[in-house]
């Protein structure tokens, strides 16, 4: 049985950035060869970044990006990788149109390029927008192991390159992915990937891409499973990782070129005699699953991290309400940027309690974030005499002139501004436009209210273990949450209770449930209707809302498009 070591680099790519994102590969193909990998497989578009949206309609790009591809190549050679194979995403473009495709690299040359299949056209994904469908099916002989590639949603699809391989037969498919986060999605990737292994008849090595792209989070989890639906390696999540294995593969002298399931099949011979017998390496200890909170945690972290940096941003600056949105929102800042890049301030009215003035304050000592407060009674005094509001409007104007503070220090100082809200309160339009909603960034939009809690006990829970002092105030998780823009208000005067509130928002938002559906459900006509109006007539808050980290399966933004001018309206009438 051939032997064959492969690496999957596991690394964190930045859109647009070319000449980046080549040295990223020229030094993770590097620790490849030094590992004594034959094989080394980068993510989907990894010289790229992924997803490029619409630079994949500018000619520009695309020439610039097959230059790059031809140009690593020599690269490679030229620092000793030559003898490597390696495969790495990139956009393509000819003739025929613009692809998303995968080098295959050898000798200072790219000596195959294969193009994906499926283009995924739901949830975030565009890719009918952009590429052509590829195919082409190359497999190369290395080694005398018989290689496929394919690319992400190729898997995710019945049918296809996977079928095809099967058939013509295949030792090994190396499978390159720009796969983004979603919560409890790992489970489903290694099951799949199992199916597929076994439709292929081989071993599947799985790489994924790590790290933030504006509002979407690449988790890694690379993995490796072999024909049988065992799983062989794994890397942890969200850290970049060269994933090393030694496979012994049943090598069945494939040679078969006629044309499978509609694909053109190649097979090029690169090196067709067995490698020596060596030692293999120890099989690496798969990486143990996260919990839930902590995979989130982990996503969260990792999206703003990312935001902040590949933006060129050094600083934040978020408001210190006391509440646990504010809490957990600087505690993620902490997490991600370090204490020293962080600004909390502090913004009084007249309305603002005691406690949240000292939990405000308690949040930043035990943090250790910068710390400073700007009272706004006056300037909301300002605005309130000469304009002679009262009631809303007047409770509103509190809410801007803390979003002026914020945007002034911001362009006083750099910071980039983060919005704290969650996504209850984004569902509902519980916000200020020109208020609580102002900002570069919000790191918990897409988290609901309860999870904003769990997520609060969690990250204590996980300080207390490490020892350390936890980073959330304990009456910021227990005190009933309110904005304060009124004597004695609390959320619960305008909202549901927020476990009930969260129960419908997530069948109305994730399940598209309807009016009949939620009856069926269970839940109360009457707070069906509440809900539902209040979330249909928020549209256009949300539109105006910053980017924030997506976590779940329908994050609000190209996940979920609504018309703004809408008149239907999910109730009781579209029964008749």
């Amino acid at each position: 049985m051939p032997q064959l070591r492969i690496a999957l680099a596991q690394v964190n790519p930045r859109v647009g950035d070319l000449g980046g994102n080549a040295d990223l590969v020229v030094e993770w193909a590097r620790k490849a060869a030094e590992s004594g990998a034959q094989v080394v497989a980068f993510p989907e578009m990894v010289l790229t970044g992924y997803p490029v949206e619409d630079l994949a309609l500018r000619a520009s790009f695309a020439r610039a990006s097959r230059t790059a591809v031809d140009e690593l190549a020599e690269r490679l050679a030229d620092i000793g990788c030559g003898d490597l194979l390696a495969v790495v995403g990139y956009l393509d473009r000819d003739d025929a149109g613009v692809r998303n495709a995968a080098a295959v690299i050898h000798q200072g040359k790219v000596v195959a390029r294969y193009a994906k299949h499926h283009l995924p056209n739901y949830g975030v994904f565009d890719e009918y927008r952009y590429f052509v469908p590829g195919s082409k099916l190359p497999i190369l002989r290395w080694h005398g192991t018989d290689i496929g590639v394919v690319i992400c949603e190729d898997i995710w699809q019945d049918g296809g390159p996977i079928a095809a391989l099967g058939k013509a037969g295949v030792d090994l498919v190396l499978c390159i992915n720009g796969s983004p986060y979603e919560r409890n999605k790992d489970d489903v990737r290694a099951d799949l990937v199992a199916r597929r292994a076994a439709e292929a008849g081989a071993p599947i090595a799985y790489v994924n891409m790590v790290g933030g792209q504006d509002e979407l989070v690449f988790d890694g989890d690379s993995l490796v499973i072999d024909a049988n639906g065992k799983l062989l390696a794994r890397a942890p999540q969200f850290v970049e990782e060269l994933l090393v294995l030694d496979l012994e593969l049943d090598a069945g002298g494939n040679t078969s070129v006629e044309p499978a399931d509609g694909f053109e099949v190649t097979r090029l011979t690169l090196d067709g005699v067995e490698l020596p017998t060596y030692e293999p390496l120890p099989a690496p200890e798969p990486a143990a699953p996260l919990s839930d909170c902590a995979e989130v945690w982990g996503a969260l972290v990792t999206g703003l991290r990312d935001y902040v940096h590949k933006n060129g941003f050094r600083s934040v600056v978020l408001g210190l309400s006391g509440g646990i949105d504010s809490a957990v929102v600087a505690s993620l800042a902490v997490d991600a940027l370090g204490a020293d890049a962080v600004y909390g301030v502090s913004m009084p009215s007249s309305y603002s309690s005691d406690h949240s003035k000292s939990d405000a304050a308690l949040t930043a000592e035990l943090t250790g974030l910068h710390y400073d407060t700007q009272p706004i009674e006056h300037m909301v005094r300002t605005f309130v005499d000469q304009l002679e509001l009262t009631g809303l409007a007047e409770e509103n104007i509190q809410a801007r002139c803390r979003g002026m503070t914020l945007m002034a220090l911001s362009n006083a100082h750099g910071h980039l501004v983060l919005a704290t809200g969650n996504k209850t309160e984004l569902a509902v339009g519980y916000s200020t436009i020109y208020g609580d909603a102002v900002g570069g960034f919000a790191p918990i939009k897409d988290v609901p209210k309860t999870l904003v809690w769990e997520l609060a006990r969690w990250r204590n829970s996980e300080a207390e273990q490490r020892g350390e002092a936890p980073p959330i105030p304990e009456n910021s998780i227990t005190k009933p949450p309110s904005a304060e823009l009124r004597p004695g208000q609390v959320d619960a005067d305008s909202l549901p209770d927020y476990e009930l509130l969260d129960r419908v928002l997530d069948q109305y938002v994730e399940g598209d449930h309807g009016y009949a559906d939620l009856l069926a459900d269970g839940f109360d006509p009457e707070l069906i209707e509440r809900v539902l109006l209040l979330v249909d007539r928020a549209e256009y808050k949300r539109r105006q809302y910053p980017p924030g980290t997506k976590i779940s399966f329908k994050a609000f933004g190209r996940d979920r498009r609504l018309p703004i001018t809408n008149a239907w309206r999910e109730h009781a009438a579209a029964l008749v």
